[in-house]
């Protein structure tokens, strides 16, 4: 099973879900990364790793997942009993799992977008400005064109 990954602006927002979740199993409490330039906490939802950072990496370009614009701009909306949440487009996770070269995450991912559709303008910005190989970004040709569309959870 996969984890939970929020990603916030500030750190105090960080500081205010840990606080939501304290009486929740502590994995990381709040704390500064310094080699992935991130404010970071883990905690353990049920047995589920629920993890919730800022990315404070300079950056302009908008093909990244999780710092720059890319992730405050492309979004998809799920609902998810009730509540509507901002989840990042797949297309930005997949090329972030091409680079971490972890095809148990990425596997899944082409297998959604190739029978649902992907964003082909984001998904090729996002392969050229990440410079993912040749190799993996092949995977990715033949996906139907979409666009976003609210999406529901189970």
């Amino acid at each position: 099973m996969g984890d939970v990954d929020i990603l916030v602006e500030r750190r105090q927002d960080v500081d205010a879900v840990a606080e939501a979740l304290a009486d929740l199993p502590c994995v990381t409490a709040p704390q500064w990364l310094a080699p992935a330039r991130q404010y970071f906490a883990r905690y353990s939802v049920d047995g589920v790793g629920f993890e919730v950072s800022t990315v404070e990496v300079p950056c302009d370009e908008e093909g990244w997942e999780c710092q720059g614009p890319g992730p405050w701009r492309h979004y998809v909306t799920v609902d998810c009993g009730g509540h509507r949440i901002a989840c990042v487009r797949l297309e930005l996770r997949l090329t972030t799992e091409f680079l971490r070269d972890r095809p148990d995450r990425y596997q899944p991912l082409l297998a959604h977008l190739g029978t649902h559709g992907a964003d082909l303008e984001l998904l090729q910005h996002s392969i050229t400005v990440r410079g993912v190989p040749e190799t993996l970004a092949r995977l990715t040709r033949g996906f139907p064109a979409t666009v976003a569309t609210p999406t529901r959870c189970g």
